[in-house]
């Protein structure tokens, strides 16, 4: 999607990431952190109770487009 509208991971500029289980965070900020190893984009974690077609993580994000 991103890259549809003519941009990339560089110019994200705010991630909102939903768990169903917290316990699931460190697994999920190590591959954040490989994608996002230089100068990380703004950043919320939420746990929530549960999620469309029952996904363990879902992500929102605000990208900069040209």
């Amino acid at each position: 999607i991103i890259e549809a509208c003519g941009s990339c991971l560089e110019k994200t500029v705010k991630v909102t990431i939903f768990l169903t289980d917290m316990d699931n965070f460190a697994t999920v900020n190590g591959i954040y952190s490989e994608y996002f190893s230089q100068e990380p984009p703004a950043r919320a974690c939420v746990e929530v109770s549960r999620l469309p077609k029952n996904v363990a993580v879902e992500m929102d994000a605000v990208v900069l487009c040209d």
